[in-house]
């Protein structure tokens, strides 16, 4: 039997379609039901679905009476507000293509988005970077545009383009994914193939609004049936986190395996009566830490796969739960495959997950890059670059990355991007980028260099911080007498942690 699922297809997405019209369908239905709440712990800042419509909406019109045409790219350089998601869904209402950005991004790394993007007008938070070169509009001017008439859906083609996110491609630069509108209904196999959503629930996600993760499990899911989200405030500590969830009746909770680690390591949790259970994405969860938490709380966390190029895919869920080694069974709906040298493998031999070229979750391409993404599919496959095996009962191990990227809490990062900061700091004769273990269930990313001379670490730090975005900076600078290299002069990244000094601390 080879690895490979091939389930019922799941229902077409509906043409005309408009991603934001979805998302915010129940609207009309539950008025005055809150549907979004961002929390601190003196403060509540909330709105009701027909609040959160009409400021859609709004700035929608605002964003075509500044001058933006249909197919018009959008820069968000916006902070972990609620003017996130609401700038994002009033370009995709009106049929502009928003680019989320993190808000950690350096100058650099935001200049060259702008050069490759071209966005007709950038979105600027004071307290984030950002860089010239389209006009911007600013927060006070963003939110003044709420209050305008409604802006007719921008119904189309589901296929169209609909948003860009960023990630790290294998070349070392950053490469821009292009998503269609239809990637929203791609989602609904999730709501019970990972989630339980349920249209009473209140979902809480501790993650920025810039990730799709956020975007999508915290926000958009919980809209597009009519639950309530909570978005803890900027700034908020994992400590606080339990108690905010508690204070607002939250059933759902939703982070990457970091958050759950920094939590479990404050000190005992608060109770969470109305939690039914916790979700977690981004990278692999340590069996440790799902053990701590169910410990903790007496709630299972369960896990869901995916990518910046594919929605999850994979996970387990109330229903199905699975064995605690494992990333769980294809959502209903979505054809998977272990795919090998000569197609499919046998079930329990290694090979590379990869998801059917038909799903609606993934992406349109890499915009600009055609041979970089035809590189990504081996026939109608697309392959993640994940290795992993499938067995008898359809759940699939992860076994680890099939090339050099890195994952820095749930971002994909290039070791190519870190490399060519670190090399050209002064001094540096040589360097490579890895993932380095330092604890159970820690992995860091960790910068390894050759010099003439011994470098002064915090001066290192101080040329490669403002180059690269946070979760992109190295944790550490361990100076190597040589780079392990392969033959023909490559460097043998898999080899870089050998080097790492039993004892030593990342920051």
């Amino acid at each position: 039997m080879l690895s490979v699922t091939n389930p019922k297809p799941f229902p077409a997405c509906p043409s005309p379609f408009n991603l934001a019209a979805y998302v915010l369908s129940r609207a009309d239905a539950l008025p005055d039901k809150v549907a979004v709440a961002v929390l601190s712990e003196k403060s509540v800042e909330s709105f009701t679905y027909a609040k959160l419509v009409a400021a859609v909406r709004g700035t929608g019109t605002g964003f075509l009476q500044a001058g933006c045409k249909p197919g018009d790219k959008i820069l968000l350089r916006l902070g972990n507000t609620i003017d996130f998601p609401i700038a994002y869904l009033g370009a995709l209402a009106v049929g502009l293509v928003p680019i989320p950005t993190s808000a950690a991004l350096s100058v650099n790394e935001v200049a060259l988005i702008v050069a490759q993007m071209q966005p007709r007008i950038i979105l600027c938070d004071p307290d984030v970077t950002s860089v010239p070169g389209a006009p911007a509009i600013g927060l006070a001017a963003l939110r003044e545009m709420r209050a305008l008439p409604p802006a007719p859906w921008d119904m189309g083609d589901p296929d169209r383009l609909g948003y860009v996110v960023y990630t790290s491609g294998t070349s070392g630069a950053p490469r821009a994914v292009a998503h269609a509108h239809r990637a929203i209904w791609a989602r609904r196999m999730m709501h019970q193939g990972w989630y339980g959503l349920r249209p009473d629930d209140v979902l809480m996600h501790a993650g920025a609004f810039n990730w799709t993760y956020t975007l999508g499990t915290g926000l958009m899911d919980p809209w597009s049936v009519g639950a309530t989200a909570l978005v803890p405030g900027s700034g908020t500590p994992p400590e606080t986190l339990c108690v905010l969830l508690a204070r607002h009746n939250g059933t759902l909770f939703a982070a990457a395996p970091g958050v759950y680690r920094q939590m479990l390591a404050r000190g005992p949790l608060h109770a969470l009566p109305d939690l039914r259970h916790a979700l977690s994405a981004g990278e692999k969860l340590p069996a440790a830490t799902q053990e701590a938490w169910q410990a903790a709380t007496g709630t299972q966390i369960y896990e869901a796969y995916g990518l910046s190029e594919c929605s999850t895919f994979i996970s387990s869920n109330p229903k199905a739960p699975c064995e605690t080694q494992a990333l769980g069974r294809p959502q209903p709906g979505r054809r998977v495959a272990i795919i090998g040298a000569q197609g499919p493998v046998p079930v329990g031999d290694a090979g590379i997950i990869s998801v059917h070229q038909s799903d609606p979750g993934l992406m349109i391409g890499y915009l600009g890059h055609p041979a970089e993404t035809q590189a990504k599919f081996k026939d109608d496959w697309f392959l993640t670059g994940d290795l992993g095996r499938m067995g008898a009962d359809g759940q699939i191990h992860y076994l680890g990355r099939d090339d050099d990227m890195m994952n820095a809490g749930g971002y994909r990062v290039s070791p190519i991007e870190v490399e060519a900061v670190v090399s050209a700091a002064p001094g540096v004769t040589s360097a490579g980028a890895a993932e380095v273990e330092v604890k159970p269930g820690v992995r860091v990313i960790v910068a390894f260099y050759s010099s003439t001379a011994p470098l002064d670490e915090d001066a290192l730090r101080t040329y490669v911080e403002p180059n690269l975005a946070t979760y992109k900076q190295p944790r550490a600078y361990i100076r190597v007498k040589q780079m392990p290299m392969s033959a023909n002069g490559k460097i043998l990244r898999r080899r870089l942690h050998l080097f790492w000094p039993k004892n030593t601390k990342a920051h």
